[in-house]
């Protein structure tokens, strides 16, 4: 019996090791490697290839604002030739499915006599080729792909082997050719529909890239003609319609877009981003309104509480043209929806400070320009450099608005009598009292550590002896700890003063009152000691507060053409009786205000300055304006050097290059001009070093020979060439 069980055994291992030969052309030996191929080793491979490729899709995050991609991989350009710059942000699993894939051609390929005997080597080929072009190593997958072709051509795959060839190809720049290989494929009329939308979709790749927008377009639409690729379907037929919209063809556009809508087997995200698409096509007051209830309609659905902050920014961009009021509500709505997407909250941001600026609140606008630059993930980009212009313009309105504030409220303070001042500052004390309270007592409810509900008769026995159970000792123990603590998370290390959390909401006001309230700050003492009594600090005050209201009254006037918010700030100086070198300044601004109105107080006016102060250079220029316009441009363009200097010394230095050029252009012939073309070049060379710099000056030299700035520039040159 035993010897028996040998024989057998040693048969059946026989059999396995004749089988296991992949040199030996037998039905055995091909369906052996052929089923062990296909069910052990490329089955792993693939459950790793589709696991990765779902990872590679959840972490890709579409810019709705710009057109899609048509396949969504992020590729760093700078990794175009097949380098892995970007290798690391793949993921692993693509790796694991190519060693598989390795692995089946290494123990199953049966090549005998030239040709493959094993009839899924040629999978193995295009798993390998897949995984290398997911983990962005488009050398190596084009290499995978060629042998394939090269070396299968009557393979099962080898329609979508070409397809994957041409896809690596315009991935590595070569459109051309995988154009003329595409092509070729579709001459064939037996491509299953599935193969065809494949060459398609690869074709209008291959376009696009070539900015052959129509050519694009033709073959989305032959793409789109069979769906059995449900996502891909669904983006190439948003792609569509983001295509019309640049060619301006928004009824083609709004068509596209409905069909995404319709596909009922399109993924949501397509579905939504589509009606909001539509929406941004909305070109008059009925499409605008039917867009509005459609919106509006939207942000009531649970289900896309992921969009809101889409959907409201969409709404107050259409509200915006016809209620301002309604459309900064449905911005701040925007922001509200704790949106993860930074480049939606930076248009929310922007969109509210354009019309806070439009309304001439340039504090507010301020504000949110601030809240852009501190989250952008953008810097260079063209959109938040101009922002960051336009916030650079207001830096003197804010600063000068806060001295103005600040000081008139000193200054109304100390003219109160000292009754006054204290009942003003009792009730700012009791204020801060009652907010520190408040806060105490909602964050303890908050907390959970006592029921709010809590009968009266609930504190007494119930309560207990034992100081977690009395509820008035807790709520009053914990008054005391935020007192001295601050409102502290319930976490390890809870004394670091970093380990505070933001607040969000409507708490926010209260939050950060209570942070900043210090026990002296609940003293009367420590608000009447601050009050300044010397004559000395009070004029000084006086007079800063009054240089920011004529600051801000020229502002107005020149740079923004905000006359109404000019003359008040003028009117309103003049009340304060500044001295003469802002008073007579200012009422002949106003002069300039009232006659452009054509307000009858400009003939006052001009009557005061001429009369009551006929030697000022502003009654010469009202009595006289030829004569002195010669003298007042000269002053005015030593005033605007002057200012452009100050810029330089604030290291604003492409600011000054900016201003330097306008001003160029401006003052042309005039003797300023020199000046202006030396600070350019020291600006030049701090911002773009020695090489620049000297080039700066040597233009300097030659256009402006014989000047003191010419001289000045050749020194420095000199200098210079010591160190290069």
């Amino acid at each position: 019996m035993k010897n028996s069980f040998k024989i057998i055994a040693g048969f059946l291992l026989a059999l396995f090791v004749a089988n296991c030969s992949t040199k030996k052309d037998a039905f055995l030996n091909r369906s052996y490697h052929s089923v062990s191929t296909k069910y052990n080793v490329l089955y792993n491979g693939h459950e790793a290839f589709r696991i990765g490729l779902e990872q590679l899709n959840a972490n890709y995050e579409d810019n709705y604002w710009e057109r899609l991609a048509i396949e969504p991989l992020k590729v760093d350009e700078l990794a175009m030739p097949g380098m892995q710059a970007d290798l690391d942000s793949s993921p692993q699993e693509f790796e694991k499915a190519e060693e598989k894939s390795v692995k089946a051609v290494q123990k199953h390929s049966m090549l005998i006599a030239r040709e493959e005997r094993n009839k899924e080597i040629d999978d193995a080929y295009l798993l390998l080729g897949k995984s290398r072009y997911y983990s962005k190593r488009f050398v190596p997958a084009l290499e995978a792909f060629n042998y394939v072709i090269l070396n299968y051509p009557k393979a099962n795959l080898i329609n979508e082997t070409i397809i994957w060839q041409a896809k690596t190809q315009v991935r590595l720049q070569n459109e051309e050719q995988a154009i003329r290989s595409l092509s070729n494929l579709l001459k064939d009329k037996s491509l299953k529909s599935n193969i065809k939308e494949d060459a398609h979709t690869v074709l209008a790749m291959a376009y696009l890239n070539l900015n052959s927008l129509q050519l694009g377009i033709n073959h989305l639409n032959k793409a789109v003609v069979s769906s059995n690729n449900k996502e891909q379907t669904a983006r190439n037929l948003f792609i569509l319609g983001q295509l019309y919209g640049e060619k301006g063809l928004k009824d083609s556009s709004n068509i596209a877009f409905q069909k995404v809508i319709d596909f009922k087997k399109a993924p949501y995200k397509y579905k939504i981003h589509a009606q909001l698409e539509k929406a941004k096509n909305s070109t008059n007051k009925l499409d605008a309104e039917e867009t509005l209830a459609i919106l509006k309609k939207l942000t009531k659905d649970r289900d896309n509480r992921p969009f809101l902050d889409e959907l409201y920014y969409r709404i107050g961009m259409i509200e915006q043209e016809s209620n301002t009021e309604n459309a900064i509500a449905n911005f701040k709505k925007s922001l509200k929806s704790n949106s993860k997407n930074s480049l939606q909250r930076e248009l929310s941001y922007e969109a509210l400070g354009n019309l806070y600026f439009d309304k001439a609140q340039f504090m507010v606008a301020g504000a949110y320009y601030d809240s852009i630059l501190n989250i952008t993930k953008s810097e260079n980009t063209k959109r938040v450099r101009r922002l960051l212009r336009n916030r650079n313009n207001l830096n003197e309105v804010i600063l000068y608005e806060n001295i103005s504030k600040t000081n008139d409220s000193i200054l109304k303070v100390v003219a109160m009598g000292e009754a006054a001042q204290i009942a003003f500052f009792n009730a700012h004390i009791e204020k801060l009292k009652a907010i520190e309270e408040k806060q105490a007592n909602k964050s303890t409810v908050k907390s959970g550590l006592f029921n709010p509900n809590l009968g009266k008769s609930d504190v007494g026995e119930k309560s207990g002896k034992w100081y977690f159970y009395n509820v008035q000792a807790l709520g009053f123990g914990e008054i005391e700890f935020r007192k001295i603590w601050g409102n502290r998370p319930l976490s390890d290390n809870w004394r670091l003063g970093d380990k505070s959390p933001l607040s969000m909401g409507n708490d926010q006001g209260l939050d950060q009152n209570l942070a900043n309230i210090d026990q002296e700050m609940l003293e009367l003492s420590y608000y009447l000691d601050k009050i300044p009594s010397e004559k000395v600090k009070i004029d000084s005050i006086a007079n800063e507060r009054n240089t920011a209201y004529f600051k801000l009254g020229i502002i107005y006037k020149d740079q923004f053409n905000e006359l109404d918010l000019a003359k008040d700030k003028f009117e309103k100086l003049i009340t304060f009786d500044p001295d003469l070198t802002l008073l007579i300044p200012a009422k002949y601004h106003l002069y300039k205000i009232y006659e452009s109105q054509g307000n009858e107080k400009a003939i006052a006016l001009k009557n005061d300055i001429t009369v009551n102060y006929p030697t000022s250079k502003f009654a010469k220029i009202i009595l006289n304006p030829n004569q002195a316009l010669e003298e007042d441009e000269k002053n005015a363009a030593e005033t605007e050097y002057a200012a452009i200097y100050h810029d330089y010394e604030a290291e604003k230095f492409e600011i000054v290059i900016e201003k330097t050029n306008l001003a160029i252009a401006k003052y042309m012939g005039e003797p300023i001009v020199v000046k202006l073309e030396l600070l350019k070049a020291y600006s030049i060379g701090k911002t773009e070093g020695l090489v620049a710099f000297k080039e700066a000056l040597e233009l300097v030299a030659l256009n402006y020979p014989n000047t003191e700035e010419a001289k000045k520039a050749l020194e420095v040159i000199e200098t210079i060439k010591l160190k290069l």
